[in-house]
């Protein structure tokens, strides 16, 4: 079912996530100061709008309490990003996603109201700097300060043995979420006598502790 999205601030990262959202059929309401910048993106979706989102009256007339979800991306302007989150959450938008700078911007952020805050910047360091330690590591996602979700290459020794016979939860502190196969076909939440096959791509959930340890002991030496 499709869904209503606010998107403020049109830089790299708003436009992606704008034209994004839009090309899976939701509605997107983009907003910008920059009459350049909501002209280039204005036939990429729903609606296009040039105005000062920090102008609570103008924001509002907008109608943008019947959104489901605002995506505020406005990059250094911090002040700027701290006022359109607290006017979205008082106009009673339902979740609210923000961009960060820092980790200080972001408790800010979640303090005041938004639901979820990002840090581009800094989620994709982590992304490089663990693919560069380990070639068997294929994505990372952070779940919160201190969990991730990994993607990772099943580890030569991994390959022929059922869950249970490795106990990774226990040894290494990894919860596996899912097993892809090479045909593509996934396993999810599988059981402890589910053998790994060779090509399988695994997806778990752990502590940082745990990841590193796990790069360490077997990602590393593969």
């Amino acid at each position: 079912m499709a869904k209503q999205f606010i998107v403020v601030g049109l830089g790299r990262f708003g436009i992606s996530v704008a034209t994004t959202l839009s090309s899976m059929g939701h509605d997107v309401l983009a907003i910008d100061k920059s009459a350049e910048a909501v002209q280039d993106i204005a036939e990429k979706v729903t609606h296009a709008v040039q105005m000062d989102a920090t102008d609570e009256y103008a924001l509002k007339s907008l109608g943008v309490r019947n959104f489901d979800v605002a995506v505020i991306t406005i990059g250094s302007d911090i002040q700027a990003s701290i006022m359109v989150t607290l006017l979205l959450k008082e106009a009673g938008v339902k979740y609210i996603i923000c961009k960060g700078q820092s980790d200080l911007h972001r408790k800010v952020l979640l303090k005041i109201g938004a639901d979820r805050v990002v840090l581009p910047e800094k989620e994709m360091g982590i992304r490089v700097a663990h693919n560069l330690v380990s070639a068997n590591l294929l994505d990372l996602i952070e779940l919160s300060e201190n969990y991730q979700i990994i993607e990772m290459n099943a580890p030569k020794e991994w390959v022929g043995k059922s869950l249970g016979e490795l106990d990774i939860r226990e040894d290494y502190g990894i919860s596996i979420l899912a097993i892809r196969d090479v045909d593509d076909s996934i396993n999810i939440s599988p059981k402890a006598g589910v053998i790994i096959p060779p090509g399988a791509v695994i997806i778990g959930i752990g502590s940082d502790k745990a990841l590193l340890n796990l790069e360490k002991t077997v990602l590393s030496d593969d």
